[in-house]
């Protein structure tokens, strides 16, 4: 896999499909430019990503996979459990955490003994920096968000507007924005509000931003052109906009992630028997789950909608550890009779566990995707130009669903404002009506809605324009490219 005078980029993705995704996403594209690629990654991550690769290999590409050795057993996981979605509680969570912190000596002495000429960590891998430095190379993080959520973080830690009110639920808006953005208390993680135990890391991680050489991100500059030169010339950040990262690669659209639990032929011949932008397809990523009372209250939304749908649903909220039979629960998750009567009536499609996203959301019967608002989903909803229905749950999920609801206009709230630490933790319960008036709000044919499907697909062709041969991202690649080939140790300082 070696080539004279060729670029050897090493990427180091955080174990969690919203991150990795992307982040392979941007390796192949790298390996497409001519660059020597080394992916860092456990074995069970490999696995979703080895047939993408496996191509790029025969078609003559420099790219590979350096498999490390995971610690399962060494913090009482069970064998395989390498993965944000093996994870199913809390408690488990943490202690994947502590097994993904052990790997730092095992990546760093790679990182030593094969001496890249540019390392590619995920941003939540702050002391990739010090190696960095140590070997004279850049180093680029990997931010797993857009421009918005990085300037609104920002800008409410620099104005801390939410100080001033009264309440969680009153209104503010966000100083500062090029957009009047509006939050409540109640929308924003602990970590703005208070200091918590994960105080220290983020301090870290901005604090590392100032030693790195960059920061790569999955967006398109015609996306949200304010916020990247807010990010630029305000923060001050030296930032590649290089997606988004769905459309970097020619890849077969049903491929894309995890193995599908739906055959792809199943999924489209569904599909094709429905009117053009008539179908709503539902889909809250591969972390999050709910409890059943809200999944009853989801299911009778969609019924009485009126509409057709495609809904991916996932697992139960489970309590401890040990209640994780998907097959004892497999039946429990939808209310009695309610898949056989949507499936009888061709109303519905149900998938469970890993939905081909792209491949439906590209499909002409999609006509609104209902979406917990993880930047992942969002770039692609973008990328096939659909409307959206918003509803966040945790992370920087609420900052995303303020880009579409309030920035670019082209998706409505379901209404939940109530911001959770973990994806498995029960959040407050949505009724149905709430559910069932924002779906038909995208998806019916009022002025509001016909515009929001026009701004949904002129985002669609700029996204597309964008990855193009001479488009914006294209360049910033080729451009990051022959920064990193011409990189000097003492360019950081130099782009501070």
């Amino acid at each position: 896999m070696e080539s004279r005078n060729q670029l050897h980029v090493m990427f180091l993705p955080y174990l969690a499909p919203g991150h990795m995704m992307p982040m392979v996403d941007i390796a192949r594209s790298f390996a497409s430019h001519g660059i020597n690629v080394t992916i860092l990654t456990t074995p069970k991550n490999v696995l979703p990503f080895a047939s993408a690769v496996d191509r790029d290999i025969k078609s003559g590409k420099y790219i590979q996979f350096n498999v490390l050795h995971f610690p399962s057993s060494e913090f009482g996981l069970p064998e395989g459990c390498e993965n944000l979605t093996a994870a199913p509680t809390p408690k488990m969570t943490v202690k994947l955490f502590h097994a993904i912190d052990m790997l730092q000596p095992q990546v760093e002495q790679v990182f030593r003994e094969c001496r890249p000429d540019c390392i590619v960590s995920d941003y939540l891998f702050p002391w990739t920096v010090d190696v960095a430095i140590e070997l004279g190379i850049p180093r680029l993080a990997f931010n797993g968000s857009g421009f918005f959520n990085l300037c609104v973080a920002h800008n409410l830690e620099h104005y801390k507007p939410h100080m001033n009110v009264v309440s969680e639920t009153e209104s503010f808006v966000v100083p500062g924005l090029p957009d009047q953005i509006t939050f409540t208390r109640s929308q924003l993680p602990d970590i703005v509000k208070t200091k918590t135990r994960f105080s220290a890391l983020f301090d870290k991680l901005k604090e590392v931003e100032k030693k790195s050489f960059g920061v790569l991100v999955n967006s398109f500059y015609e996306l949200e052109p304010a916020y990247i030169d807010h990010s630029r010339k305000v923060i001050g950040l030296k930032v590649w906009p290089i997606g988004p990262a769905s459309l970097l690669n020619n890849d077969e659209k049903a491929e894309r992630g995890d193995k599908p639990s739906i055959p792809k032929h199943s999924c489209l011949s569904w599909l094709d028997s429905k009117e053009p932008t008539s179908v709503v397809y539902i889909c809250f990523g591969s972390l999050i789950r709910f409890t059943k009372s809200q999944i009853t209250e989801m299911a009778s939304a969609l019924e009485e909608s009126g509409h057709s749908f495609v809904w991916t649903i996932g697992k139960v909220l489970t309590v401890d550890d040990t209640h994780n039979n998907d097959q004892q629960q497999q039946n429990s998750w939808l209310p009695e009779g309610f898949e056989e009567k949507v499936t009888q009536s061709g109303q519905g499609l149900i998938i469970r566990g890993w939905a081909p996203q792209v491949l439906i959301l590209t499909h002409p019967a999609i006509g609104g995707f209902l979406t917990h608002c993880g930047w992942n989903s969002i770039m692609e909803g973008i990328s096939a130009g659909i409307p959206m229905v918003t509803w966040p749950i945790f992370a920087e999920q609420f900052y995303n669903e303020k880009l579409v609801t309030q920035a670019l206009r082209f998706g409505v709230s379901v209404g939940n404002d109530t911001w959770k630490l973990w994806a498995t933790e029960e959040s407050p319960l949505i009724n149905k009506e709430k559910i069932k008036k924002a779906i038909i709000e995208i998806m019916n044919n009022s002025n509001e809605a016909i515009e929001m499907r026009k701004k949904a697909r002129r985002l669609r062709e700029l996204a597309r324009k964008a990855v193009e041969e001479g488009g914006s991202s294209w360049s910033n690649i080729k451009d990051l490219i022959e920064g990193i080939r011409s990189y000097k140790p003492t360019d950081v300082t130099k782009t501070r």
